[in-house]
């Protein structure tokens, strides 16, 4: 896990990179790779890549990057983890590859020069790269299938830079800050900025599960090399049981040459993880980590009894932290710093990686994507009954539009502000969603942003089209509902979240239920998440079985005196201003 970076000029016109501009930009993202850094120009000086490394794989220096291969034709700057290196990196020297290193940097380098981008669907990890191909004469940009590591590209007059966040690109001076107003009604619509977008005009993300091809001239193609959604429609009967498939995967997680860490809740995901984990390796020298919070104190959302409870079970070294609304206070202005795009999630991922770090560790475990994978959200069910008991509405939308503009100004006073939206969207799944999902509802946005960019952003946002649109070809409601949590809360939430949060703190987050083999091997199954707590060797506890789900929570809005989630959103938009 670390920061990447990089400068590419491609017009004449266009200054020669900057080395030190480029070490500024590097430096700008020391947090996510506190122990080493490195960077690499071009002898023709158009090129330059740089890296911040946070050692987890191969120590040594011959780890270090940028990376070149022995001939210098192929350089690459890698963020992330390939958890199958080792199998790859055997296959390679069989094939005569010669290795000068231990780390997985290396494997990629020798995988590309074998099979070019084709190499993509045989990695088994999390990755967002830069690899330059001096034979080609062209920047290869990757991002692993669903997101979990970022990349954001900013393109300016002849040139374009990239890095592992927003903000770095931002210290350059050359960067265009121009509000990018659907990045902007996204933030207020989803309490998160949907992709392909930022608060920036000029700065996009490479979307995830895509690649991009750069040629010297500039010229770009973007390509896809992995789709949630057509993985669902071509789903083919694997022959792994569903323990097999799972264990495999946190086994491949544990894969590290430091100590690997987890972070415990009462859920059945984190619980099954770390059943797993237990499984793999020795138990007593795992460290959990658990979060309590007196606001939580007695309530169904208070974590700490059960995962003390389980903690014993396993045999794991528990640690829990409470934190106070003394500590959120304290550290409010450096959660918002963090913070690499607007969120109102994330802090408590920030808070439990916080605690992680101060333990000495450099890599956890995390349960992030099990409702998404399993089918664990209420809104797979809620979502298409409602949708099918509106139904009727899809042909009177005139009516629905027009009760919306009636009730919006009061209903919030009775009920919640979507209520207005019912009719109007309610009658379709992504409609439907919309309102399950949604913080703001598009009438909303004017107040927040003012008429002009809310109406820009609303109508570049294509909210309903974009949804329907990754619904096409879907059967079944359950793949519909997965295939939205999946391309929207999973990835532009929670997996933003979970990175940005853990590096914040040198902290590696690792989320074996967000896997492609083990999606692959859902796919015929379509397990639920009682399955999952199910294949652990030794039974989870009955109180962890029979938890209702409460989420990960933390009282956020009720440390600033807020009254829901749309305060706090408001809070942090400001902090961005």
């Amino acid at each position: 896990m670390c920061g990447i970076a990089g400068l590419f000029t491609f017009d004449s016109n266009a200054p020669p990179v900057d080395a030190g501009a480029l070490d500024r930009l590097r430096d700008a993202m020391t947090a996510r790779g506190p122990d080493g850094f490195g960077s690499w120009m071009h002898p023709g000086g158009h090129l330059g890549l740089a890296h911040r490394r946070l050692a987890i794989i191969d120590l040594n220096p011959s780890g270090a990057q940028p990376m070149a291969s022995a001939d210098g034709k192929l350089v690459i700057s890698f963020n992330g983890e390939i958890y199958n290196y080792r199998e790859l990196r055997d296959e390679l020297t069989s094939k005569g590859a010669v290795f000068r290193s231990t780390s997985d940097t290396e494997v990629l380098l020798h995988l590309y020069r074998q099979e070019g981008p084709a190499m993509l669907k045989r990695l088994k990890g999390m990755f967002a790269f830069a690899l330059w191909d001096e034979a080609k004469q062209g920047l290869l940009l990757a991002r692993d299938a669903f997101g979990i590591k970022p990349l954001y590209i900013a393109r300016g007059k002849g040139r374009i830079a990239l890095a592992s966040s927003v903000k770095a690109l931002l210290a350059l001076p050359w960067i265009d800050r121009r509000p990018e107003p659907a990045g902007h009604a996204g933030f207020f619509l989803w309490g998160h900025v949907p992709e392909p977008y930022t608060l920036y005009r000029d700065i996009a993300p490479l979307p995830a599960g895509c690649l991009m091809w750069i040629g010297k001239d500039g010229a770009e193609r973007l390509g896809r090399w992995f789709d949630p959604a057509r993985e669902m429609i071509e789903a083919r009967s694997i022959d792994v049981p569903l323990a097999e498939a799972l264990s495999e995967t946190v086994r491949r997680h544990l894969v590290a040459d430091v100590p690997v860490g987890l972070f415990l809740s009462a859920g059945r995901d984190s619980a099954t993880a770390a059943a797993l984990a237990c499984e793999a390796c020795d138990a007593a020298k795992i460290d959990a980590i658990t979060l309590g919070f007196a606001e939580l104190a007695g309530s169904p959302a208070d974590e700490v009894p059960l995962a003390r409870l389980l903690a014993r079970h396993l045999g794991v070294r528990h640690s829990v932290r409470h934190v106070t609304d003394e500590d959120f206070h304290a550290w409010r202005g450096q959660i918002l710093l963090d913070m690499d795009q607007p969120t109102i999630d994330g802090v408590n991922t920030w808070l439990v990686a916080k605690v992680a770090r101060e333990l000495g560790l450099k890599v956890a475990l995390s349960g992030v994507g099990g409702d998404e994978m399993f089918a664990g959200y209420d809104t797979f069910t809620q979502v298409p009954a409602l949708a099918q008991r509106l139904s009727f509405a899809r042909n009177m939308p005139g009516l629905g539009r027009a009760l919306r503009q009636a009730l919006a100004p009061w209903i919030g006073a009775l009920a919640s502000p979507k209520a207005a939206g019912l009719l109007e969207y309610g009658g379709t799944l992504a409609g439907a969603y919309l309102l399950k999902r949604g913080l703001f509802m598009p009438w909303d946005l004017p107040g927040l942003i003012g008429d002009g960019m809310a109406q820009d952003g609303l109508e570049k946002l294509a909210v309903l089209a974009r949804l329907e649109d990754g619904l096409r070809g879907l059967k079944q409601d359950r793949d519909k509902m997965a295939a939205l949590e999946i391309g929207n809360y999973l990835k532009n939430q929670l997996l933003r979240d979970t990175d940005w949060a853990g590096m914040a703190h040198g902290l590696e987050i690792r989320t074996p239920l967000v896997d492609v083999a083990l999606f692959e091997n859902l796919l015929p199954f379509r397990a639920s998440k009682a399955d999952l707590a199910a294949t652990p060797k030794r039974a989870l506890p009955g109180e962890i079985l029979n938890r209702a789900k409460s989420g990960f929570s933390v009282p956020v809005v009720r440390w600033m005196g807020e009254t829901s989630y749309r305060g706090w959103a408001k809070r942090v938009y400001g902090a961005f201003g």
